[in-house]
């Protein structure tokens, strides 16, 4: 395996480039991967992008061309002849014609389809005519049918004449004259059997589908869950239009959870890489959320102020403020990731509210008690005993603690309730990760720290 995580590899390739040892670099990168091969050329000069491209072969480049970033297929685009550009069209399958216009802008998608057949035109267009979400969205129309009426031996043939231009031919689907479909069949069943069989008789008839309106991330989750490498989509009236393969499947869930880890770090999704992105777009994706979180922050300060003469009274309570809030923040993003991960594997949903939060309940009051006993010992160990503190009586102690116990449990369930509630009103359920339940918690524990200390200390 060649290693290209150390730079020697692009370093070499580099080297015979500008030693115009054409042949030779043509040779190192055929040895690669297309996935491999896209990430070297991204690395090199724009300037020598193009000329490098062109020593691949013709079906290699079409794959590498697929791989590569939306930059660096549009400079190629705008490099390429108008004969390169077709040979490239003409070796990619509909899906991926359609995520390549997706990307470019205006000027390029009508080059794009002037040089496309009419045929894969027509597909694309079907396709671009689905919501964004939706299954119709990321489906190909390039798949094996078959008639129920066949035998093994014609469904061969038809495979070895037509499978080339197919994305897959793991499994044919079987269709009526309507196209309605019927059932499947993988190429094993038909390597296996007769060749006098009728396919009617070999078929999988207990066929799951999804239709072309479902959102994209629960075929996506359909395919992992019954471990598919394809999926059919049916219309309306069940006729099967085209289907969603592995590939595009990882693509979605890989989509989903980058849009999650963004959202639960208060940062508007964008689909650009970090290094790609400009630093006034990253601005502009981050600073409303800020901004939103900076103003929603200040009810910790009013709470604070509320209870100033409380606090100037027993001076020693505002040094466990920022422990309180920052344990119970901890314990709510904790509770919330949780719950969102079960939302997003379809492990939970709103039904299961009221379990949800019995758990979390129960998981609460175990880490309150465990965590409020720990402190108890520490502050008056360590605290008052080994750094003499006087301040810290055992009243006091008792405060934090009593305190803890009760962050810890609003917490919990505050993380896991945010969640549920915004997949029930139709928001995503990262929205309501760490930021706004640390903000929530914030809040209910300062309140929660002042009310004790008013109701043991007398203040």
């Amino acid at each position: 395996m060649i290693d290209l995580e150390n730079g020697v590899f692009l370093e070499q390739v580099e080297d015979l480039s500008v030693r115009k040892r054409w042949p030779d670099v043509r040779d190192m990168l055929t040895l690669l991967e297309p996935a491999d091969i896209a990430a070297v050329l991204a690395e090199l000069p724009e300037d020598r992008l193009p000329l490098i491209y062109r020593l691949l072969p013709k079906e290699l480049a079409a794959e590498v061309f697929v791989e590569m970033e939306a930059e660096e297929q549009e400079l190629l685009i705008r490099s390429f002849s108008d004969t390169e550009l077709r040979e490239v069209l003409e070796e990619l399958y509909v899906d991926d014609t359609v995520d390549l216009i997706e990307e470019m802008p205006a000027t390029v998608v009508k080059r794009i389809l002037r040089h496309t057949d009419p045929e894969t035109r027509r597909s694309v267009n079907e396709i671009l005519n689905y919501p964004e979400d939706s299954a119709g969205s990321i489906m190909t129309t390039e798949f094996v049918d078959l008639k129920r009426d066949m035998t093994v031996s014609d469904a061969l043939k038809r495979i070895r004449r037509t499978g080339v231009d197919k994305e897959t031919i793991n499994i044919c689907y079987v269709t009526d004259p309507s196209r309605r479909l019927l059932g499947l069949v993988s190429i094993r069943t038909l390597l296996l059997a007769d060749e006098d069989d009728v396919i009617e008789d070999i078929m999988e008839t207990n066929v799951i589908s999804a239709a072309t309106m479902d959102d994209k991330e629960d075929v996506a989750q359909d395919l992992s869950r019954y471990d598919f490498l394809a999926m059919p989509v049916v219309d309306k009236e069940g006729r099967l239009v085209g289907i969603v393969t592995i590939d595009d499947a990882i693509d979605v869930m890989e989509e989903e959870a980058t849009e999650d880890f963004e959202l639960m770090a208060a940062i508007t999704p964008t689909d650009k890489p970090y290094l790609r992105a400009g630093v006034w777009e990253t601005v502009k994706s981050r600073l409303p959320w800020l901004m939103l979180l900076m103003l929603s922050a200040t009810f910790t300060g009013i709470v604070i102020s509320s209870f100033e003469d409380s606090l100037a009274a027993c001076s020693v309570l505002i040094g466990f403020i920022p422990m309180l809030m920052g344990t119970g923040g901890n314990c709510g993003n904790q509770s919330s990731v949780a719950v969102i991960r079960g939302l997003s594997l379809n492990e939970i949903d709103f039904g299961d509210l009221a379990s949800v939060v019995w758990k979390e309940c129960r998981v609460a009051v175990v880490c309150g008690a465990l965590l409020a006993s720990a402190n108890f010992v520490k502050l008056l160990a360590v605290d008052r005993w080994l750094m003499h503190n006087t301040d810290v009586t055992i009243v006091v102690a008792l405060v934090i603690c009593l305190t803890l116990v009760c962050t810890v449990f609003c917490a919990k369930v505050v993380g896991c309730l945010l969640p549920l509630l915004a997949e029930k009103i139709g928001l995503d359920p990262a929205v309501m990760a760490a930021p706004f339940i640390s903000t929530i918690v914030d809040v209910l524990s300062l309140l929660i720290y002042f009310q004790f200390a008013m109701l043991l200390l007398g203040l």
